[in-house]
């Protein structure tokens, strides 16, 4: 049965080794594998309350027994299947829950683990100093027979700064299995609202997951936690509220049609949203874009290279370091690197050394706080570096701002102004666009405004953060993102900026990281689209972020699969 999800995205870590000494690293948000290119979202609720494992508290040492219990049902705006039992075209209607209180529940995610025992799940606090926490997390509890899943409350003294986790689950198997871990979800009050959907479907018994908008902001406080929740991932679970049935037109006999797909918000952050700019309502008109280079059938058109020190202390690399790394790329036949910024002396080290060795390069510009536009002092510095630099002969693409807008640090029109600022600033001619994730360019807004100021459609599309993608099957998944790309801008074409598989880290769904899934899974994306996608990274990162839900961002380096001898 083929299934597709929309996932959260997972954020790279911070060096403080320099300026922009990370990357936004984007889960590429899952709307469809291939054969499914139409977005595929609906509204549906669903209430999740039993699953097993007893729960067991692990480092820090157990805390005391917990203070209060809540068995409470409710119903929560998360994402459960819809089946769609033929091909079709299939009409979604508008739900919208109202939640007037925040919320949280304990809800499941599945993922698949080897034979042996496995600590999983749990919820995590990071603290500085020596600390009291108050922590509420997800168990079981188990009357008459019946077991159903429960929030605890806990407090636990933290005796010194440092990573805490308390009451993960502890499963042991004896095969290969997919396991349910519960995770503490928490919901803001607020309007959860789904619009109306069409959507065509290619292929028969699809199972389609779908999330809803992020909510209208409530009046009613939301309360601040002290702990890190696990992001939640779908499983198919029994429904225990009635779906309301879609409405099903047999064989569609037009061309799907593209529906922008908003973010999905899971609201353990409390981050606020970024807000939409009203000043520019009318859509520019679409001109020819560019088109920009690919490679040989076969191998990659480009890897990621940042010129960073691989350690956990970060910091920027030599001259004769980023000379032996641009060597061992070009030796391997890999044509072209990506750039993120202008920090660690990358026009001189990089430029001078891929000069050397015949390597073009795709430059960025990265934005983030404290604005989206040319009066950041950090855009500035970076537009004006390359200004002064001007080695255009070197440059295939330039691509502005890296998922800024995925994570808020840009509307769509200040990254609209920003990319036409950048181009006026800049006498290279080549092609412009920026990275985002394709649901953030299926956008109406988006796609809108940016269409018009960028030559082609650049984005991200990471087939691990679909928690219903093996390893073999990452190539189709990331050909079908790139054929949605493909159409988004009026004749633009579509290339994927990022895209790879992670060597270590926790399995999202079938999702699975390791050394031989990564293998397979760059070997397939490689040959389904390798002439038309980035490879993301070169190398593994220590100073990413390893607390991340996957604990898997700093296991991204695929040298050695692409034959890369470092």
């Amino acid at each position: 049965m083929k299934a597709t999800l929309a996932v959260a995205a997972l954020a790279a870590g911070a060096s403080a080794g320099s300026v922009h000494h990370r990357h936004n690293h984007g889960a590429a948000h899952a709307h469809a594998k291939k054969g499914y290119e139409a977005e595929e979202t609906c509204g549906c609720t669903t209430v999740y309350s039993t699953y097993y494992g007893e729960p067991t508290l692990v480092f820090p040492p157990p805390p005391p027994e917990p203070t209060t219990t809540s068995t409470t049902k409710v119903v929560v705006p998360t994402p459960v299947p819809q089946t769609c039992p033929t091909t079709g075209v299939y009409t979604f209607t508008a739900t919208t829950i109202t939640l007037t209180d925040a919320t949280t529940i304990p809800v499941p995610y599945t993922t698949s683990v080897p034979a042996g025992t496995h600590t999983l799940g749990g919820v995590t606090t990071v603290v500085t100093t020596a600390t009291t926490v108050v922590c509420p997390y997800a168990t079981v509890s188990t009357s008459e027979g019946v077991t159903t899943s429960v929030i605890e409350t806990t407090s636990y003294v933290c005796p010194s700064a440092g990573t805490y986790t308390i009451a993960p689950t502890t499963t042991t198997v004896t095969e290969d299995t997919t396991v349910t871990i519960p995770s503490v979800t928490s919901y803001p009050a607020g309007t959860y609202t789904q619009p109306e959907v069409v959507t065509t479907i290619y292929e028969t018994s699809t199972v389609v997951y779908c999330p809803f908008d992020i909510p209208t902001p409530s009046t009613t406080p939301v309360p601040q936690t002290t702990y890190v929740a696990e992001t939640t991932y779908v499983q198919e679970t029994p429904i225990e509220t009635p779906v309301e049935t879609p409405t099903y037109i047999p064989e569609p006999t037009v061309e799907p049609t593209s529906t922008a797909t908003p973010e999905p918000t899971y609201p353990t952050s409390t981050k606020e949203q970024p807000t939409t700019s009203t000043k520019e309502t009318s859509t520019p008109t679409n001109s020819p874009g560019k088109t920009p280079g690919k490679g040989e059938a076969g191998k990659p058109w480009a890897v990621t290279y940042t010129p960073y020190q691989t350690s956990q202390e970060g910091g920027c690399k030599s001259q004769s370091e980023v000379n032996h790394d641009i060597a061992a790329i070009a030796a391997a036949g890999v044509g072209m690197i990506r750039v993120y910024s202008t920090d660690c002396s990358t026009l001189e080290y990089v430029g001078s050394a891929c000069e050397a060795h015949g390597i073009k390069m795709i430059l960025g510009i990265f934005v983030d706080a404290p604005g989206c536009d040319a009066n950041n002092p950090s855009v500035t510095e970076q537009i004006s570096a390359i200004k002064a630099w001007g080695k255009w002969d070197l440059v295939s693409l330039i691509t502005v701002g890296n998922e800024a807008v995925l994570h808020g640090y840009c509307t769509p029109s200040e990254l609209a102004g920003l990319i036409s600022t950048t181009k006026e600033q800049l006498s290279y001619t080549g092609p412009y666009s920026t990275a985002e994730t394709v649901n953030i360019w299926q956008q109406e807004e988006f796609s809108g405004l940016i269409c018009p100021v960028v030559d082609f459609v650049g984005a991200n599309a990471h087939a691990f953060f679909n928690t219903e993608t093996t390893a073999n099957q990452a190539g189709e998944f990331v050909k079908g993102q790139l054929d949605i790309i493909d159409k988004i801008c009026n004749g633009k074409e579509g290339r994927i900026m990022e895209t790879g598989w992670p060597s270590a880290g926790q399995a999202l769904g079938l999702a699975v990281p390791g050394a031989s899934q990564q293998a397979v899974a760059i070997k397939s994306i490689v040959k389904e689209v390798g002439d038309k996608a980035v490879i993301f990274s070169l190398t593994s990162d220590a100073w990413k972020d390893g607390n991340t839900q996957c604990q898997c961002e700093q296991h991204w380096g695929c040298a050695s699969v692409l034959g890369i001898s470092m």
